[in-house]
């Protein structure tokens, strides 16, 4: 059986190459995480598609996934799957994992094998040109989910998981789903927030009780709920919000949009590292409290070394402060001391305020110790950092940033941050770094 496209030239281009010019904009050349999880917004995607994009273009791709979408249309069975066949887009044609479905099936009461619900269901289908477009072969099992109670949703995240635990494929499970909807952008916001923290903090539940409590549109949140329990089942400990955005950034009317939030579920715990930079950063902005490091420190942060902390909102840098040598007796007084820094005193950018903690991710940049070279032939942009000195004056650019190909560009921006002036002598120095996200 092939299922058809139902929305090509309507959410996105009918042309292939169109399609593809598309897609190109809205991708972007960004660290890759081991993913079990994502919610992915599914609305036409010159309103959805940044999100989407920038979110699947953080995740590590594998051969197989299951998609989860809401039901539109309401026709076919309330949980639905389809088990056969393969799904056509303008980039060509997706096998269903069959043996993966049928498994899923298998272990679940409530879930049914019934294409009938996917012949015009759009939020599965506009998933497809995206991973079609970043992984070139894969597989996957669609499900479109109604409205149903948690003792459901959470049958088939344990379904699921089992299934995947059973076939040992590296799976992702992608939740479809926009956000709040037809709203005043603050009130879509206020109310988008609440859902955002509680999938942020894995809480299934709360994100049900919070969807009930406060009638927030998230039409998507029952197969939320099912990635959710699903990939905790899986081992996952940590999510991160990759971008946000409302449909009036696209229209320019506020008075009432949609909203679209791109989240990553990730296969393992953050660093202690993060989590230390996490903490303090929470702890200074919400109450001027400076915490204690760990109280046994893990091995890597008993050594003395250089840190940067860096700290990112959706995606752009919100933050980044560090030291080139160490100034602390430790790496774990070094990272808060530069997390309160990177977080309140980075010149470039006003304090972070209570209410953009829940939007924001950390990475650590340990240093290694900067030996002097003789000319930028020597730099790989990639793996060493730079400083350039000349005289007082010093700046520093650490290794592997977006947008910086170069050593040349490496060099200019050192300059630049450091005031030194083109045709003055320097001297030139190259680091590596271990990086934590």
């Amino acid at each position: 059986m092939l299922r058809k496209p139902a929305v090509a030239g309507q959410f996105y281009p009918s042309s292939p190459a169109k399609l593809k010019e598309m897609i190109a904009t809205m991708v972007k050349d960004a660290p890759k995480e081991d993913v079990s999880g994502a919610v992915v917004p599914h609305a036409g995607y010159v309103y959805s598609g940044p999100v989407a994009g920038a979110t699947l273009s953080r995740m590590k791709l594998g051969s197989s996934f299951i998609i989860m979408g809401p039901n539109h249309t309401g026709l076919g069975s309330p949980f639905s799957l389809m088990s056969e066949g393969a799904w056509q887009t303008p980039l060509g044609n997706v096998e269903i994992d069959s043996e993966l479905a049928k498994k899923i099936l298998s272990y679940s009461r409530y879930l049914k094998d019934d294409p009938a619900a996917h012949y015009y269901e759009h939020s599965v289908e506009v998933q497809l040109p995206f991973i079609q477009y970043l992984k070139e072969d894969f597989t996957f099992v669609p499900l479109v989910i109604s409205v149903g109670i948690a003792e459901v949703y959470r049958e088939i995240g344990l379904a699921i998981a089992q299934a995947i635990e059973d076939e040992g494929k590296d799976t992702i499970i992608i939740a479809s789903s926009d956000m709040s909807h037809y709203e005043p952008r603050e009130v879509a916001e206020k109310k988008d927030k609440m859902a955002i923290e509680a999938i942020l903090r894995l809480d299934e539940d709360e994100l049900l009780h919070l969807i009930e409590s406060y009638h927030i549109s998230m039409c998507g949140y029952g197969p939320a709920y099912i990635m959710l329990t699903a990939t905790k089942k899986l081992g996952a400990k940590a999510a991160e919000l990759v971008g946000y955005r409302a449909s009036g950034d696209v229209t320019g009317d506020y008075s009432s949009v949609v909203g679209y939030a791109g989240i990553i579920v990730k296969a393992s715990k953050m660093s202690p590292m993060v989590e230390v930079a996490q903490k303090v950063v929470e702890a200074y902005v919400k109450e001027k409290q400076v915490i204690a490091p760990p109280s046994e420190l893990p091995p890597e942060m008993e050594g003395k070394a250089g840190v940067f902390v860096s700290i990112h909102k959706f995606g752009d840098l919100r933050g980044c402060i560090g030291t080139i040598e160490p100034t602390r007796e430790n790496i774990a007084q070094e990272i808060i001391s530069n997390a309160i820094a990177a977080a309140t005193r980075d010149p470039r950018f006003p304090p972070i305020s209570p209410s953009e903690l829940s939007y924001l991710d950390y990475s650590v940049d340990i240093l290694g110790k900067p030996e002097p070279v003789k000319s930028l032939d020597d730099f790989d942009p990639k793996k060493y950092g730079m400083i350039v000195e000349s005289g007082w004056r010093r700046g520093l650019l650490l290794p592997d940033l977006e947008g910086v190909d170069t050593a040349q560009q490496q060099f200019e921006v050192c300059c630049q941050k450091a005031g030194i002036r083109p045709g003055e002598p320097v001297k030139l120095y190259r680091f590596e770094v271990t990086r934590y996200k």
